[in-house]
């Protein structure tokens, strides 16, 4: 359930976010940094954690917070929950493959991010994506950190108005 609730808040591809590891989570800075071993273009990735996600890893911390992964499978708690956890709650919930995917929240939120006026390099940073651009992508190694910290906060305020039935 926290994996499901903090998937739109952070929309991360779904292994970066089954392979959480609480070393990674850093409260007293706000941020998880997910090093660049475990990230499809090979570069730390920093993403900075809204109220409303720290609050979910803090509901979950009491249970798995002394074991390595913050989300561990059922199976063994040395390893990372299963690769369709997030996919089979959206299943159950009634969602078919034609309407959501747990990937399908990172295309939902660069299009709302960019509809509601946020800049495309803080919106592409934040997905981790890598500059197509070869000779910018090498010179720009700007991480926009404090645009995506308000970025970052604004959606998860978004979420909540949305959930709460306010524009």
């Amino acid at each position: 359930v926290c994996a499901l609730k903090l998937t739109p808040l952070v929309f991360l591809r779904p292994g970066e976010l089954r392979s959480a590891e609480w070393s990674e989570i850093d409260f007293d800075k706000k941020l998880w940094i997910i090093p660049e071993s475990k990230m499809k273009k090979r570069r730390d990735h920093i993403v900075p954690l809204s109220r409303q996600a720290i609050a979910i890893l803090k509901e979950i911390q009491p249970i798995t917070g002394t074991w390595r992964y913050v989300f561990p499978s059922i199976r063994s708690k040395d390893r990372p929950m299963s690769n369709v956890t997030i996919l089979c709650a959206l299943r159950r919930m009634g969602y078919d493959k034609d309407e959501m995917t747990a990937h399908g929240f990172r295309t939902i939120a660069s299009t709302l991010l960019h509809d509601n006026g946020f800049d495309s390099a803080h919106i592409e940073m934040q997905l981790a994506h890598v500059e197509r651009n070869r000779v910018k992508g090498v010179y720009n190694r700007a991480e926009y950190l404090p645009q995506r910290t308000e970025m970052m906060q604004w959606w998860a305020d978004y979420l909540d108005g949305l959930k709460n039935n306010k524009k």
